[in-house]
């Protein structure tokens, strides 16, 4: 291990998180004054180019033609979420959307001022993780933030939407949180990176797991280049359609574009999307949740004229069969519930726009915690199936299902033609045999680690239900965001609000892990990525 690449990857990676910072602070300047922009943004922006620096400064590489290789790659990406989490957490919390040391009730000495602004910080890494791990959880309730708590108004005067109330230049920085997040950070960096460093795919490849980096371009700078013109192009075109077309103010749209494209899930209120109550804004807002669960190469393709390789993929079409299978079965189901009392094009607006969303951004459209039990088992399943392998969703991924699926499917025929040989298919081509063991591997480790989510919880919070414990684990590693039960989209914030210390630190390691798809981190814990050259 060359720490003194990772050294390097790390500072570019913390340095250029001061580049949305400072925007953010110029927006801050310009409709909230100087000194909360300079309290918030401008010390964290500080804080990101001077750590920044002094990394890449300190790395002192020996070869600038040496390629990263593929364990210095893995240690970057997952190493570098944490201190782009901190940073990311800092505004919030020097902020006041959570108790921070600049909020009227802090009073040096005070041992239960102290406390409030220690609980403040973690819900602000608790809010940063979810932002940057595009889970789209929040901890913004009366609880927790001073905003719109009894007696602790500070900024605003709560009116009953405890988000809507925070200031907007904060609401805009979780927004923008996210759509660094779904991209990838390590992402930010890497067309700077390879001109100071040789060998940049090898981040791609840990950063973006599925098959899209390998076939947009052999150089890590086109590969980049062409990300990132469909990620920005499709964010700009939702903003402007969701402001052309909707009741949708200037300021909603650009956060509920910048949420969408990283299947992040963060709203601008409390109610999120339902706020709004409008099928036309869901429609907008469904289409391009449908597109960040397809592979990005498969996008890239639409878009240059080949979109007859868009229909040849069998992933894509797995999952949009899964999606209308379980779009007509929820609306069935829904629309035959007496207690919800669903109309037919209700019924089939709230389960479409929901069966959509659950593998990617987890906006609601509707309370999907008081549907029937079938629905809600659905949505479950698509919490844990997720979207396509190279996309911005969530979830296990259908590539990793469907391998899955064809390996049981070729043990059976062999105990029943032992001399048979059945090699696994995939678009058309042979999968070797090493990629199936690592994607069962991959999919054996995330029931691992969800059944040991689920102990983990279960005993920190005695109080909550079975259907928590299981919902909260799968959305908080799928990075889904909102689970069912307590956690649903009417009771979310507070239930959270309501955990431990211990399960919120837990719930963090989750959605790391999650977000790294837990591969990164595997290859980590092995002993030899750590030995010297």
């Amino acid at each position: 291990m060359r720490w003194e690449v990772v050294s390097l990857v790390l500072g570019w990676t913390i340095g250029l998180v001061s580049l949305p910072l400072a925007v953010v602070g110029f927006y801050s300047l310009y409709s909230e004054g100087i000194e909360p922009a300079i309290r918030t943004f401008a010390i964290p922006t500080l804080i990101s180019m001077s750590a920044g620096y002094a990394l890449v400064f300190h790395s002192r590489v020996s070869d600038p033609s040496a390629r990263v290789r593929d364990r210095e790659a893995f240690a970057s990406v997952a190493l570098g979420w944490i201190p782009v989490v901190i940073v990311g957490a800092l505004p919030l919390w020097l902020g006041g959307m959570f108790h921070g040391p600049f909020g009227e009730y802090w009073h040096p000495g005070n041992e239960n001022s102290i406390s409030q602004i220690s609980y403040g910080l973690l819900h602000s890494w608790f809010e940063s993780m979810s932002g940057f791990t595009t889970t789209g959880a929040s901890l913004v309730d009366p609880a927790t933030s001073p905003v719109c708590g009894s007696g602790l108004a500070t900024i605003n005067e709560f009116e009953g939407d405890c988000l809507g109330s925070q200031r907007k230049s904060l609401i805009l920085w979780r927004s923008i949180s996210q759509w660094i997040g779904g991209m990838g950070v390590i992402m930010l960096g890497l067309l700077i990176f390879s001109r100071a460093l040789g060998g940049g795919m090898a981040l791609a490849r840990a950063e973006l797991t599925g098959p899209s980096v390998s076939n947009l371009g052999t150089t890590l700078e086109s590969t980049a280049r062409k990300l990132w013109a469909i990620y920005v192009g499709l964010t700009l075109i939702e903003a402007i359609l969701l402001f052309q077309l909707t009741k949708m103010g200037s300021f909603d749209s650009i956060n509920y574009a910048l949420t969408t494209m990283p299947s992040g899930g963060f709203g601008t209120t409390d109610a999120g999307i339902m706020h709004f109550d409008d099928a036309i804004i869901e429609s907008i807002v469904m289409v391009f949740m449908l597109l960040t669960c397809i592979n990005f190469s498969l996008l890239y393709f639409a878009f240059s004229g080949r979109s007859n390789e868009i229909w040849k993929d069998e992933e894509l079409r797995t999952y949009l069969l899964i999606v209308f299978v379980a779009w007509i079965a929820m609306a069935v189901n829904i629309y035959r519930s007496d207690d919800l009392g669903y109309g037919l094009l209700e019924s089939i607006r709230h389960s479409i726009f929901q069966a959509i969303s659950i593998t990617s951004t987890g906006y609601s459209s509707s309370n999907f915690s008081d549907w029937p039990v079938f629905s809600q088992f659905v949505l479950l399943l698509l919490m844990i199936i997720g979207a396509s392998a190279g996309s911005t969703g969530g979830g296990l991924k259908v590539l990793r299902i469907r391998i899955a699926f064809e390996l049981a499917k070729r043990e059976v025929m062999k105990i029943i033609q032992p001399r048979r040989v059945v090699a696994i298919r995939f678009n058309r081509s042979v999968v070797d045999e090493e990629r199936v063991w690592i994607i069962l591997g991959m999919v054996s480790s995330w029931m691992v680690v969800v059944t040991a989510s689920m102990l983990t919880i279960s005993f920190l919070e005695p109080n909550l239900d079975m259907d928590d414990v299981l919902s909260v684990s799968i959305s908080l590693l799928g990075n889904t965001g909102p689970a069912l039960g307590d956690f649903g989209p009417s009771g979310a914030a507070a239930s959270w609000a309501a955990m431990s210390t211990p399960s919120l630190l837990a719930s963090t390691i989750l959605m790391w892990l999650g977000r790294l798809e837990l591969l990164t981190v595997l290859v980590l814990l092995h002993p030899r990525t750590w030995e010297s050259d």
